[in-house]
């Protein structure tokens, strides 16, 4: 298949395109390097310089533009151009949930706007399938768990509700355009290539695991502990971590699921398993060696105490699992890559 991912050159984006590439497809990666980083292109993929607020950019990508820049030699961008996309990945999104407390703004333009910006992009351009990187931050605090998509979705935090105004979207989309979407709630997304082929570190991380890295790595002076009186076994948050290859994989099942079934799908992609905060820092200093300094501070508004989940309509319709999301493998392959980095 020829797939065009939106915000390829991420952390996340860059894992998606590696597996789809891994699986013999066409790739080309549209991507504005705010986050992204051209460390994180690959030779055999296609490059296009855009931004998903600039619908002109969008369009032409979408529709193959023929002045594409090969990320390293490899590719065929005439080829693309002539045969048109037969999916779009959609991983262009910010994804900090406190400062989406704080900037809601930020979150409304391109989250929502950006979204909306794609899927005209898609529709005019006649691409039949969307997969779309959502978020378990739709639930907000659980009723119960592990949390299943039946869960009722109520976000606590503004980043959540961008991610589900989205989902909205794209079942309207799917309704009156034919769009077929796959729309991914993640947990924590967490790890590094486990082949050691991506190496490019996220840039202003807000997530735990990066976080306690560049404090593993002397690239920051202390970890902050966002709240220790939570109603779990040691007062910190407790969370499902999913290794970045497993995501990947079911970013590609997904694909496999929409060509072959003609249904779109909402579904959780997790560990099923939880891990506190501390002892995510604890296997972080086994792992690393290092100290890794913190501190405790007070809570973050819209944080839930303990997010698992349950990855059974994974299971049961994508065939998928995850296979490389214990706490070791996740903490190992990120270390790999942050201690080439210690100072």
């Amino acid at each position: 298949m020829n797939i065009l991912i939106i915000g390829g050159a991420g952390y996340i984006g860059s894992h998606v395109a590696r597996e789809f590439l891994d699986q013999g497809h066409k790739v080309t990666v549209f991507d504005n390097l705010s986050s992204g980083l051209r460390q994180n292109l690959f030779p055999e993929e296609d490059f296009i310089h855009g931004d998903i607020l600039n619908y002109p950019d969008l369009i032409r990508a979408a529709r193959g533009a023929s002045d594409r820049l090969q990320a390293g030699g490899g590719g065929s961008s005439a080829e693309a151009a002539k045969n048109g996309y037969d999916a779009v990945i959609h991983l262009a999104a910010f994804k900090a949930a406190g400062e989406s407390m704080l900037k809601p703004e930020k979150y409304s333009l391109n989250n929502i706007s950006g979204t909306v910006n794609i899927l005209n992009a898609v529709s005019e351009a006649g691409i039949p399938f969307i997969v779309f990187s959502s978020s378990a931050a739709v639930y907000g605090e659980p009723a119960y768990l592990p949390i299943d998509e039946k869960h009722p979705a109520s976000p606590e935090n503004y980043y959540g509700f961008t991610k589900l105004e989205i989902e909205r979207f794209l079942a309207w989309y799917d309704k009156i355009r034919g769009v077929k979407f796959a729309a991914l709630r993640y947990f924590n997304a967490a790890g590094y290539d486990v082949k050691g082929r991506i190496t490019g570190l996220e840039q202003n991380p807000a997530n735990l695991i990066p976080v306690i890295m560049e404090g593993a790595a002397g690239m920051r002076g202390e970890v902050q502990i966002f709240g220790d009186d939570y109603d779990t076994p040691d007062g910190t948050c407790i969370r499902d971590y999913i290794h970045v290859s497993d995501l990947a994989a079911g970013h590609a099942a997904a694909l496999d699921y929409l060509k072959k079934s003609g249904n779109s799908l909402t579904v959780n992609l997790g560990s099923e398993e939880g891990f506190s905060v501390l002892e995510i820092l604890e296997t972080a200093r086994r792992v690393s060696g290092k100290p890794v300094p913190s501190r405790i501070v007070g809570r973050r508004p819209g944080d839930p105490a303990k997010l698992t989940a349950s990855a059974k309509l994974a299971r049961e319709t994508l065939g998928w699992t995850a296979k490389h999301s214990d706490p070791e493998t996740v903490i190992g392959s990120t270390w790999r890559v942050y201690s080439k980095h210690e100072r």
